[in-house]
């Protein structure tokens, strides 16, 4: 229960972090988040303000005799995404996260945890609560909607923040210190089509369900299964050998997330239902064996459904399978320069098929805004050629690193210092605010770290508490040392 979390340690850290996971806070939806912040910092009498896009920036003077050293902006994101397993009964919108204790790991049941980034929200909430921290002038600046655009940090305006070093709370393993990062943009194919009836008899669903997800950049180079693939992959094969009609689809969810399900309804004729049930049982063994390593639970449902009221036109499902089984997923290129880094891929996350309408979104992400951009086409080309509308949306700089930065150095040994072993100083395969607020701010330091968090933006999110213990020790000394 979350009375077990609020007797963690530091107990500051872990109390906040309960009180903002009993605040709803999906992307797009941070209204209560906002209120709640406004008010911590107005309680604390510290100057708090909030721009038109909903960034809470809070303000608290240096503690005593550190008033001559330069300001530190402290940031993380308000906003947290919001995903539970299909059979798991919550309401994100009136339920705080159930937590619970697992050992040295916080977890929640059925949901994500929201660790990404509330564990550095909690931390910033307890610096500037503190009586008896040392530390610079610290400017706290909260951002809204990192998950789903980080239309937060592209609405900050110059001119907001002081300071000229940045520590981004907001990496997911202690042992990191991130100092790059890819870029992004959504590629999203749409189109509708006039439903046709029925002329097939049996109606089944398929349910492709247990996949481990997981976020679509920092775990894209893990080679799990896209569910949205893998069904694309079985329906083409059900319409090539059994002459399937495709009645819907719906699969993934978030833009940002590895898809975990998809469901489609299709129709088949009753004398060939034997048949595809045989190639459903083979092919569900053979993604097992695909995937044995890193999606041990996947498995492959069939049962019968009632008719549909309507089904796609066979020329349009024709060109959608096809379009999607082109759709590049997962790696697209490595660094050539750093070694084991993945520099550009795509992540086909979410497919919707149903009612006269179909989309297709993408998440392209690239550490090289020309390469990014000619992945993008490349993805909207394939489309294309279906006949589909292509959208580009939420695009994000990357953030080009800077290792000879004096606060890349000064944590770099201070690592070593205090853990006895060297950080690995690197850039990394996802998207972080730090590129975005660079070009309203040039000439920032910025460095970004944070506690171990595995399964982010899944219901399997969990944060390891002796981490979170390590993380704070090292902002705190990180923060005595700056000058």
């Amino acid at each position: 229960m979350n009375e077990e979390v609020r007797k963690l340690q530091p107990a500051a850290l872990w109390n906040y972090f309960a009180d903002i996971n009993a605040v709803p806070r999906p992307s797009k939806k941070e209204e209560r988040i906002i209120q709640f912040m406004k008010q911590f910092g107005e309680k604390l009498k510290l100057q708090t303000t909030t721009d038109e896009a909903g960034n809470v920036i809070i303000k608290k003077p240096a503690s005593k005799g550190m008033e001559g050293r330069p300001t530190v902006v402290l940031q993380s994101h308000l906003d947290m995404v919001h995903q539970k397993n299909s059979d798991s009964h919550f309401d994100f919108n009136t339920q705080g996260i159930d937590m619970y204790v697992d050992g040295d790991w916080v977890k929640a049941r059925g949901t994500t945890l929201g660790a990404d980034n509330g564990i550095g929200v909690a931390a910033i909430m307890s610096i500037l609560a503190s009586t008896d921290i040392a530390h610079p002038p610290v400017e706290a600046l909260f951002t809204i909607d990192e998950e789903t655009g980080m239309t937060g940090a592209l609405a900050l305006k110059g001119g907001m923040l002081e300071g000229r070093i940045l520590l981004n709370l907001d990496t997911e393993e202690d042992n990191e210190l991130t100092i790059g990062c890819a870029g992004g943009v959504d590629v999203t194919a749409t189109g509708t089509y006039k439903p046709e009836a029925p002329t097939l008899n049996a109606a089944w669903k398929i349910s492709i369900r247990g996949l481990t997800g997981g976020h679509s950049g920092m775990d894209i180079y893990k080679g799990r299964a896209n569910s949205n693939k893998l069904m694309n992959r079985l329906l083409l094969l059900l319409y090539n050998d059994c002459a399937i009609h495709i009645s819907s689809v719906d699969g993934g969810s978030l833009r940002n997330a590895i898809p975990r399900e998809s469901v489609a309804i299709i129709t088949v004729a009753a004398e060939k239902s034997d048949h595809l049930q045989e190639i459903i049982r083979e092919q569900e063994l053979i993604f097992k064996a695909e995937y044995h390593y890193t999606d041990p639970n996947l498995t492959v449902q069939l049962e019968s459904a009632d008719l549909p009221s309507s089904v796609l036109p066979s020329d349009l499902q024709y060109r959608l399978l096809r379009s999607v089984y082109a759709c590049p997923n997962g790696i697209y290129r490595m660094s050539p320069g750093i070694e084991g880094l993945v520099q550009s891929s795509n992540n086909i996350a979410r497919v919707l098929i149903k009612d006269g309408s179909y989309s297709i979104q993408c998440l392209t992400r690239s550490a090289v805004d020309s390469e990014k951009n000619d992945l993008a086409l490349s993805i909207s080309s394939a489309f294309e050629l279906s006949g589909a509308e292509i959208g580009f949306g939420g695009s994000y700089p990357g953030w080009e690193p800077r290792p000879d930065a004096p606060v890349v150095k000064l944590m770099s040994d201070l690592y070593k210092e205090m853990f006895g072993e060297s950080a690995n100083v690197d850039a990394v395969h996802a998207g972080l605010e730090c590129g975005i607020l660079g070009t309203n701010y040039p000439g920032m330091q910025m460095i970004s770290f944070g506690p171990n968090i595995t399964g982010a933006h899944s219901p399997d999110e969990k944060v390891q508490v002796s981490s979170v213990q390590k993380f704070w020790g090292f902002l705190l000394e990180t923060l005595k040392r700056i000058a």
